[in-house]
């Protein structure tokens, strides 16, 4: 065992509890009959969290149409992008914990038939008020759904897999997550380009969607045992042991540096395109918002097997050549190299992802892992919002060109400080050699 996997709680953790937890599945299976298989409920769980992601995105190219209807500013799509964010800062704040309690199933159903709601607000209430509205509910949703639905394929795995190793769930949690923020926007998208009603139906597709794989999960496994009596509620906690906090904080540092760069994708690229590209189609929009997190998701797999600090220094080169290809195809202009950059860009930026969340989580004893994660999901949910907020605000002032090369030199500044302290900071507890 390496390293690194020797400084997972995770693995530990699960090891501990996972014959407690396979004997209540089995009582349950008896009391309540028909549940599904641990593994066809691993993939039903982790559709549910692709799909739960995706429709946080799909309103990612159909902004332009959004200002064309209630002639809004570019100013006001980057408050419509960011309250989603304070949406989800909220639920994982409030509620991001409560699976441990009332359960993965209960929570992540629940969550599901939120995000519905959510649809049916894009749905029925068109304007302004109601987009607002629409993406605060997202966003609980979302909060809702990430830890849950992480911890939910890990125990699912646990269970149909006993003794292999956790990196499967792992990697199928990253691909859902960033694959289901890729695939919103490449859906919306083409109905918007292609099919009739393009604010309506991609919501109305991936709502239904989302109902009946709610009713699926509602006869999956529980894979936690649910207390008779769960203890009062309170917010999330987030504690960081103080031999740790340096690590902690360069990592969640490093995080929210690559989140900055995909709020870029998901609220700003669209208009980008179209001003200063000229590019006004649709479909083109969702497809370069998707070519970024889909590069980010495929990193991370393609490049899993690597240790934690090496992910991180390979990342650096990655993801600063993408910025600049990126900020070159704004500048020739060149929709080819624009496009080449975003793919280099998520590429990097999903490794940086990953190892700084495998950098903060190693911070952690296992009972204290829930609170550790919540303080840096918090702080990566900072930076899908307040730098994106700051771009849209500069590009009303000055070419978005000129606010995107500012945006590119901090975010590269950030992004090498914060990689080297983790490794740095880290060397205890990742392999560095």
């Amino acid at each position: 065992m390496s390293t690194e996997e020797q400084a997972r709680p995770e693995s530990r953790l699960m090891s501990l509890n996972g014959e407690a937890h396979l004997r209540s599945e089995r009582a349950e299976s008896l009391k309540h009959g028909f549940v599904l298989p641990h593994r066809v409920a691993f993939w039903v769980v982790a559709m549910a969290f692709l799909l739960n992601m995706a429709l946080s995105a799909v309103p990612t190219p159909l902004y332009g149409l959004y200002q064309q209807r209630d002639h809004f500013s570019g100013i006001m799509v980057t408050i419509v992008y960011a309250v989603y964010a304070v949406g989800v800062i909220a639920s994982l704040f409030l509620v991001g914990h409560v699976s441990d309690w009332v359960g993965r199933r209960r929570m992540l159903v629940i969550a599901l038939l939120v995000n519905v709601a959510s649809s049916s607000l894009f749905i029925f209430f068109p304007s302004l008020i109601g987009l607002i509205a629409a993406r605060v509910v997202c966003g609980v949703a979302v909060g809702m759904t990430t830890a849950t639905a992480t911890a939910y394929l890990a125990e699912l795995h646990l269970h149909a897999r006993p003794g292999t190793s956790t990196k499967r769930p792992q990697v199928i949690a990253i691909a859902a997550n960033l694959g289901g923020i890729g695939f919103g926007p490449l859906l919306g998208g083409l109905l918007a380009q292609f099919a009739p009603a393009p604010l309506r139906l991609s919501f109305i597709v991936v709502g239904a969607a989302l109902v009946v794989l709610a009713l699926f999960i509602a006869f999956a496994p529980e894979t936690v045992s649910i207390l008779d009596s769960p203890p009062a509620w309170r917010p999330q906690r987030v504690a960081v042991p103080s031999e740790g906090r340096r690590q902690f904080f360069a990592a969640t540092f490093a995080g929210l540096a690559a989140f900055a760069v995909y709020g870029v994708f998901n609220s700003l690229v669209p208009s980008f395109l179209a001003g200063t590209l000229h590019e006004s189609s649709h479909a083109l929009a969702g497809a370069v918002a998707f070519s970024a997190f889909a590069a980010g998701a495929l990193a991370q797999i393609v490049l899993g097997r690597l240790e934690t600090a090496q992910m991180l220094r390979r990342s650096v080169p990655i993801l600063l050549v993408g910025l600049a290809l990126f900020t070159i195809g704004m500048w020739v202009p060149s929709l080819l190299i624009f496009i080449l950059g975003g793919v280099v860009t998520g590429a990097g930026a999903g490794l940086v992802f990953r190892g700084a969340l495998v950098a903060a989580g190693s911070t952690a004893s296992p009972e204290s892992r829930a609170e550790v994660l919540s303080g840096f999901f918090l702080g990566a949910y900072v930076g899908l919002s307040v730098p994106v907020i700051g771009l849209g605000i500069a590009t009303a002032h000055v070419q978005a060109r000129e606010a995107m090369l500012v945006f590119v030199v901090l975010v590269a500044i950030a992004i090498v400080w914060s990689v080297r302290a983790v490794v740095r900071f880290a060397s205890r507890t990742l392999e560095v050699n």
